[in-house]
């Protein structure tokens, strides 16, 4: 059976590049934009062309940068491109988006082209963590972004937060999250502030300009805001993402209303926040996505790949390319690639299954994927981190415990060669 498919399209584009940053965005550049629309569409037109079969998508999604620096106009140019290209049933299509670049008319404009899902990047609602992480928004236009979608359709809202910042408290960091919550979205992303090397903040620290990170007090925030968010009606489904729990009338849910979902690959059944962000399950649960823009990674048909950096290099491979023999997925973008092998795809499927804090990694979809036992490849792992307290086991399933989930990372590496 032919897999559903992801597309990510990265928007490289921002006003400012803040100080955290280290994705590749570029600031000052938005005369390229409308070239870039161009050579975007040019790939995902070229990755459709040169795919076995024209291939199914079940979502779409935007990220930067600032998807929401191009106009609804070109919006409609890319999507266009992919209706044309792929088929498509109802995907969920999200753009992210800074509070401070849309407006009423803009996010219409965005919702009446198919896009039903937007992630605001807030990551504060302290002004002085604001003016600190340099983002251009203040927390009275979250207000308004929330509220204009909400007048624009969308019923599918994520807000981003930040935690761990430098001379950040308890006190603010709950002061935030209460904020954020009376904006009632669907689904919250809360990630802990990491010095990126070669990032202001990276520099800054490491010249003893910026204190670093208190790892305790991350933690409280951290175990604070899932109480708080578990307590208001959110289910954790990954280490760092929450979403509204939703009873389905006419369907199987649970005691605590949350629905029923098939995990795609290997037919177990998992309870899922109803909100659950469906385009970044498909990262986590190991299934393929396409990449298109400057820098964005892929996974499909078993390589791992990535694109030119630079906008104008990549603007160049698309308008002037020789030769149409690429395998499916490269394109003339593609400056990295290589074949996974099928240790890389075990230890990568445990590594961003486990993330999955409670649909975990099946041993029996392990085994329906690979044809081999969890146990046989990684059983004293496994045995070694249950000792430690940081997995636990149930029936065919294995989780991070709840201490596992702060030491995520120390887990992750057993499994990575």
């Amino acid at each position: 059976m032919t897999p559903a498919y992801s597309l990510y399209l990265h928007i490289p584009f921002c006003r400012h590049r803040c100080a955290y940053c280290d994705f590749n965005t570029y600031a000052g550049q938005e005369d390229s934009i409308p070239d870039y629309v161009e050579a975007l569409c040019r790939e995902i037109a070229f990755t459709a062309r040169n795919a076995p079969e024209k291939l199914s998508l079940h979502t779409v999604f935007f990220g930067g940068g600032t998807p929401s620096l191009l106009t609804p106009r070109q919006f409609e140019s890319v999507l266009k491109t992919i209706s044309d290209h792929f088929t498509l049933s109802n995907p969920e299509t999200t753009t992210e988006a800074n509070p401070g670049t849309v407006s009423l008319d803009g996010l219409r404009d965005l919702r009446s082209l198919g896009i039903n899902r937007i992630s605001f990047g807030v990551q504060s609602a302290n002004p002085s963590e604001l003016r600190m992480l340099e983002r251009a928004h203040s927390y009275f236009d979250v207000i308004n972004a929330v509220a204009w979608a909400r007048k624009a359709g969308f019923d599918n809202l994520s807000l981003d937060l930040i935690y761990g910042l430098p001379h950040q408290t308890l006190d603010h960091w709950i002061a935030t999250v209460k904020f954020i919550l009376g904006l009632a979205p669907e689904h919250l992303s809360l990630y802990a502030l990491t010095l990126e090397h070669g990032t202001p903040f990276g520099r800054w620290s490491a010249r003893g300009l910026m204190p670093l990170p208190d790892p305790d007090l991350a933690a409280d925030m951290y175990e604070w805001a899932g109480n708080a968010l578990e307590d208001a009606g959110y289910g954790q489904y990954e280490i760092s993402n929450w979403a509204k729990k939703l009873a389905l009338s006419g369907s199987a849910s649970s005691p605590q209303g949350e629905r029923s979902r098939i995990v795609p690959a290997g037919g177990n059944v998992s309870i899922t926040p109803a909100y659950a962000c469906t385009h970044n399950l498909q990262y986590w649960r190991g299934l393929p996505y396409l990449a298109v823009g400057a820098g964005a990674h892929g996974y499909v048909n078993g390589y791992r790949y990535s694109n030119a950096l630079r906008i104008k290099s990549y603007i160049e491979r698309l308008a002037d390319f020789k030769s149409p023999t690429f395998d499916f997925p490269l394109t003339p973008a593609t400056v990295n690639h290589h074949k996974q092998t099928l240790q890389d795809d075990m230890g990568e499927f445990m590594m961003t299954g486990l993330r999955l804090t409670r649909e975990g990694v099946s041993a029996v979809t392990f085994r329906e994927r690979f044809g081999q036992e969890i146990e046989t490849i990684f059983g004293k792992e496994i045995e070694d981190l249950i000792r430690l307290g940081l997995l636990e086991r149930q029936a065919e399933l294995l989780r991070l415990t709840r201490r596992g989930r702060l030491l995520g990372n120390h887990v992750f590496m057993r499994f990575i060669n």
